[in-house]
């Protein structure tokens, strides 16, 4: 997911060097979706994944 996050991140960057603005907010708008689902998942799996022993 994280890789995702990377992908649509240099496509906004690419598409902000070259002047497409409608294409740059969009991806940057995907990015930052994904990448703060990312980082619930992680934490949910950090607070949810401890195995006591």
């Amino acid at each position: 997911m994280l890789r995702w996050t990377i992908i649509f991140l240099v496509i906004a960057l690419v598409a902000a060097i070259f002047g497409f603005t409608g294409v740059m907010v969009a991806a940057a708008g995907i990015a930052k979706v994904i990448f703060t689902i990312f980082v619930i998942l992680f934490l949910l799996s950090l607070i949810f994944g401890r195995k006591k022993l």
